[in-house]
C-alpha cells in the first residue's frame, strides 16, 4: 500500500539582489496532512534550518528547525508569508505560537513585524571589520546560538553577518530573520544585512518597540512528501 502523500514547497528567502543566496526552507500549506507527533521527524528528515506547517486559512502555522519546534522565526513567517500571497490565499497576519505576526509586501519585498524577546536567545558578538567575520571557522567556544557582525558601511548601515546554532541543529544558517529582529532592535536604525553566501536581509525598527525585517523570496520546487 502506498503512504498518503502530501505537497512540500522549498523556498529560498531573503534571496540577494543578484538572485543568488537565499535560506532554504520547506512549507506545508496543508499542515494537518502531517500528524503533530510526525512534524518533527519532517524536520529532521528534510534537514532545512526551518520547516513550517500551515494548520489553518487564518494563518496558524507551526515552525520546527531539525532538533525542535520554536515559537518564532523570521525567515519561516516571511517565506511562508510570501508563498500564501503567491497562492492567492494571502494573510495579514500569520500566527506562530508566539504571537501574532503582521505581514505585506512593500516594494517587492516581503514584510513581516515581531517584537523582539520572540526572538531565540542569543549573542550578538560585534567584530571589528566585515573579513574577520568573513573567516570565521565557526562559533565562539561555548556558545549555542552566536550572531557574528560587523559594519560594512556604519554610515550606511550596511552589515556582513553570519549566524551558527547548533543547539538548534544548524551549524551555519545562511540567513537569519529573528537574529536580524534582535540586531535592528539593539541598534534602533535601518539596515541592510549580508549574511551567508549571498543573502540580503533588510530590517528597520517598527512602531511599538517592534521591528521589521524583509527580504526577496523564490520557490525552488514542489514535490510529494509522504505525510
Amino acid at each position: 500500500m502506498m503512504p498518503a502523500m502530501t505537497e512540500l514547497t522549498v523556498l529560498r528567502v531573503f534571496v540577494g539582489p543578484d538572485g543568488a543566496g537565499g535560506n532554504p526552507l520547506g512549507v506545508f500549506l496543508d499542515g494537518p496532512a502531517v500528524p503533530s507527533g510526525r512534524r518533527q521527524d519532517v524536520a529532521a528528515d528534510l534537514d532545512f534550518s526551518e520547516t513550517v506547517f500551515v494548520d489553518d486559512d487564518a494563518g496558524s502555522v507551526e515552525v520546527y528547525t531539525p532538533t525542535r519546534p520554536i515559537p518564532f522565526a523570521g525567515h519561516p513567517l516571511v517565506g511562508t508569508a510570501w508563498l500564501l500571497a503567491a497562492q492567492g490565499a494571502g494573510v495579514d497576519v500569520l500566527r506562530p505560537p508566539a504571537g501574532e505576526v503582521a505581514t505585506w509586501e512593500e516594494d517587492g519585498l516581503r514584510w513581516i513585524r515581531a517584537q523582539p524577546a520572540w526572538s531565540p536567545v542569543m549573542d550578538l558578538v560585534r567584530y571589528g571589520d566585515p573579513a574577520t567575520v568573513e573567516q570565521l571557522g565557526g562559533p565562539p567556544a561555548g556558545s549555542e546560538f552566536t550572531y557574528c557582525w560587523a559594519w560594512i558601511d556604519e554610515s550606511d548601515g550596511a552589515v556582513r553577518a553570519r549566524a551558527f546554532a547548533p543547539s538548534y541543529g544548524v551549524p551555519e544558517d545562511e540567513a537569519t530573520g529573528s537574529a536580524a529582529v534582535r540586531l535592528v532592535a539593539t541598534l534602533g536604525r535601518p539596515l541592510t544585512i549580508r549574511q551567508g553566501a549571498g543573502s540580503e536581509l533588510r530590517a528597520r525598527p517598527g512602531p511599538n518597540g517592534m521591528a521589521e525585517v524583509g527580504g526577496k523570496v523564490a520557490i525552488v520546487e514542489r514535490r510529494d512528501y509522504p505525510a
